[in-house]
């Protein structure tokens, strides 16, 4: 009996997730009338087409290379990928394995679907993202926000004369108001954005999404505009399309690359004025006198951010008895508590030595590996 599994896949948290079931319902419905025996059902959830680093597809791919299907059966083709380069990748790599795709609306997939579905899903793709982005460009142009939502700013939610969601409005926030001007003061009277953060999570102030303050959301980086002393709009400009994003095709994950000034869009919208412009320079300055000292400019020399620390036996696997949070790296061979470290909220100063931990725990699974010999001698 032909062997199939069944691939469901929705894009977007904003799309029905009962969109899955009936995907798969229907194509059960067609395994049912074909005689074949339904194995496996993968699916993906709010993940986008544009990218073969989805689990569900990966577990299928595992599938078709152990031998256990024949057969993959979907709604349509654009459900696998939307990506012309993946279908391709997708279609030889099942056809090697002796595995043929099926859709409900396209039938059995050969290289003439391949080659026309996956040119014109392609180009839908493109034809779509042309399209959000004029949508949003028009709400920035009429002093709208172009998306998401800044620490300090609340959403408008009303509708308008004939009934319809009011969308991009936004109103300030006044308690996250005072939380920001009261970064910014400190800042520009000499404290460290790292300072910051701790003294703010002591006193149980929630950081931005209601997490723990860290330095890096305070201090940001000033060319993108990132980081709570870079936001414009705390003073009255909206800036839109400073960055771009695009997909790795390698990893899949979304890289964001700074556009020319010249392409940027700013609007003055002075009902959202947070902080003045008297502190807002002061902060730009001391920004600046910052950037300019030679120990920094040495540090920035040596491009450290490029670079990724080596993975030792215990990376990513030792955490803090007193908090939970996970140990770093501490200069060279020592780990410690990154919340106490960074956030402040935990008391455990304490760093470990690197090799000496990793002998430890060693010679704490030599000894459990030699118990069963040893019961059995």
């Amino acid at each position: 009996m032909t062997r199939a599994a069944i691939y469901a896949r929705f894009s977007t948290t904003l799309q029905n997730e009962r969109s899955l079931d009936d995907q798969i319902r229907l194509c059960r419905e067609r395994a049912t009338r074909e005689g074949w025996q339904v194995t496996h059902t993968y699916t993906d959830l709010a993940l986008s087409g544009a990218s073969l680093h989805r689990p569900g597809l990966q577990d299928l791919m595992d599938a078709a290379q152990s031998g256990r299907i024949d057969v993959v059966l979907a709604e349509a083709l654009d459900r696998v990928s939307r990506d012309q380069a993946d279908i391709a990748i997708l279609f030889k790599q099942l056809a090697f394995h002796s595995v043929r795709i099926i859709t409900l609306a396209e039938g059995e997939i050969n290289e003439l679907h391949v080659g026309l579905k996956g040119t014109m899903n392609q180009l839908f793709l493109k034809d779509l993202a042309a399209k959000t982005r004029r949508g949003l460009r028009g709400r920035v142009e009429a002093g709208k926000s172009g998306g998401g939502i800044s620490y300090g700013y609340d959403v408008v939610r009303k509708l308008d004369a004939d009934g319809t969601p009011v969308t991009g409005e936004r109103t300030i926030n006044a308690s996250e108001a005072t939380v920001i001007r009261r970064v910014f003061e400190a800042f520009a009277s000499g404290e460290s954005p790292k300072a910051i953060a701790r003294a703010l999570n002591v006193e149980g102030v929630a950081g931005p999404r209601g997490k723990l303050w860290r330095d890096t959301a305070i201090r940001g980086h000033r060319q993108r505009g990132t980081g709570l002393l870079n936001n414009e709009l705390y003073i009255g400009t909206l800036v839109w399309n400073r960055m771009r994003y695009i997909k790795d095709p390698q990893t899949g994950k979304r890289v964001s690359r700074l556009n020319d000034p010249s392409e940027w869009i700013r609007r003055d919208v002075p009902e959202l004025r947070i902080i003045d412009d008297k502190l807002w320079n002061a902060v730009k300055t001391r920004q600046g006198e910052i950037a300019d000292d030679p120990r920094v400019q040495a540090i920035k020399q040596t491009r450290f951010w490029e670079k990724r620390r080596k993975t030792h036996l215990l990376t990513g696997l030792v955490f803090c008895s007193s908090c939970g949070g996970r140990y770093a790296a501490v200069g060279r061979d020592y780990l410690a508590c990154s919340v106490a470290r960074k956030l402040g909220t935990c008391t455990n100063r304490t760093s470990v030595r690197r090799v000496v931990l990793e002998d430890a725990v060693l010679h704490l699974l030599s000894h459990r590996l030699m118990e069963p010999a040893a019961v059995a001698a």
